[in-house]
């Protein structure tokens, strides 16, 4: 058996395309995810900050002040329009990015006349920012407004205030920095590592089963003086390796990027969120992953085992990506807690888990019977990957 999961191995080194994924992917992974993400998000948020906005006013004789900030500002430009224009045809044709309509009655005195609403005509389905520039300029004639009034009440600071806004709901939230940035990342995180040891196991598996077939190599393998199961769990240990060595490269990429990021970019949350998880909730993590990398390993193998040229391995093993983001998914709904059932269920478990070591809320008690669950699961897969090999309509079919 170790001869066999020698000899894998040695294979497994030279192949440049399947260290890629089990060691450069994991390790590149995370700085891209977060470097492409943040570039493009923050470029698109500054594009629509700085983009001149074509719009038309219609009513600017109703409020002078307003029509005139607007023209005065360099990142607007006015266009002239047909009052009696179709509006939303003026938008969707790019002619104008907004339409500002302010009405007839539009007031100078809050106090006689009460309020004013303007209608502001746009396409908001994408990142513009229109509203939030333009409520800028209507925010200030607003607050005119307001001081108009209040100096004609004879209000003190206090009153105003407490008119403005007679009840203040003032949150007072609980949750330290780690429990809140946990729950926001921590779904994500079994998402990326569980993608990554599938892919991690996946090219070794297609290799070593369909590869070997089309090779010729699995008959020489075969007549060889060893015992069926011994080269099965030769050929599963060796996947098996290939994954836990892409989960372990990936938790440690994860810890190691994410000291390299708040340190170097002086990013005080990241620092603190990524120094309050300690080193035995990573240890925790990997662990975990182990039997998880050993249900993908058996599984694999047996997709390899009865597909008959390495392009059918492939496509079997393609769609199984399905089956594993669906329990991960599952583990990032709303309401779905490590508690009741949800314990019990394979994958999800394990994804609820890393969760809850992210947020630091982990009951350590329940990951004796997630791990010996998803142990018991990789276990009954093993076997069935040997009873398959065994079957020689499956492995000449």
């Amino acid at each position: 058996m170790w001869l066999v999961f020698l000899k894998e191995i040695k294979e497994l080194t030279r192949d440049r395309k399947t260290l890629f994924f089990m060691i450069a992917l994991p390790i590149l992974l995370f700085p891209m995810i977060f470097g492409v993400v943040g570039y493009f998000s923050s470029k698109a948020l500054q594009d629509a900050e700085n983009k001149v906005l074509k719009y038309a006013i219609i009513g600017a004789e109703h409020a002078p002040a307003l029509a005139e900030g607007l023209a005065s500002d360099e990142q607007f430009a006015l266009v002239e329009v047909d009052p009696s224009a179709d509006y939303a045809e003026l938008i969707n044709a790019e002619t104008v990015e907004f339409v500002l309509e302010i009405p007839a009655g539009f007031t100078r005195d809050a106090l006689q006349d009460g309020q004013s609403v303007i209608k502001l005509y746009l396409n908001d389905a994408g990142v513009n920012m229109v509203q939030r520039r333009v409520s800028k300029l209507t925010d200030d004639a607003s607050q005119q407004l307001q001081q108009a009034a209040f100096t004609t009440l004879g209000l003190s600071d206090n009153q105003k205030t407490a008119l403005l806004e007679p009840v203040v709901l003032e949150k007072v939230n609980v949750a330290d920095q780690r429990e809140n940035w946990g729950e926001r990342i921590g779904g994500l995180v079994p998402y990326i590592i569980f993608i990554l040891c599938l892919q991690g196991a996946m090219f070794p598996a297609t290799d070593l089963g369909a590869g070997e077939k089309e090779r010729g190599t699995l008959e020489t393998l075969l007549i060889s003086p060893i015992e069926r199961h011994k080269l099965v769990l030769g050929k599963f240990f060796t996947i098996a390796f290939a994954g836990v060595v892409a989960a372990l490269i990936t938790v440690s990429s994860m810890a190691i990027w994410g000291m390299v990021l708040s340190q170097g970019m002086a990013i005080e949350m990241v620092a603190e969120f990524m120094g309050a998880i300690s080193a035995l909730d990573f240890i925790l993590m990997f662990l975990m992953l182990v039997p998880v990398v050993s249900i993908f390993a058996s599984v694999l193998l047996s997709l390899s085992i009865y597909a008959r040229s390495f392009k059918e391995a492939q496509s079997y093993m393609g769609s199984l990506v399905i089956f594993v983001i669906v329990p991960i998914i599952l583990a990032m709904l709303p309401g779905v807690e490590l508690e009741d059932g949800w314990a019990w269920v394979p994958l999800t478990n394990v994804a609820l888990a890393i969760k809850e070591l992210i947020k630091g809320t982990m009951d350590y008690v329940q990951l004796v019977g997630i791990f010996g669950s998803t142990a018991l699961i990789a276990g009954a897969l093993i076997a069935f990957c040997v009873h398959w090999f065994n079957k020689e309509k499956v492995l000449f079919r």
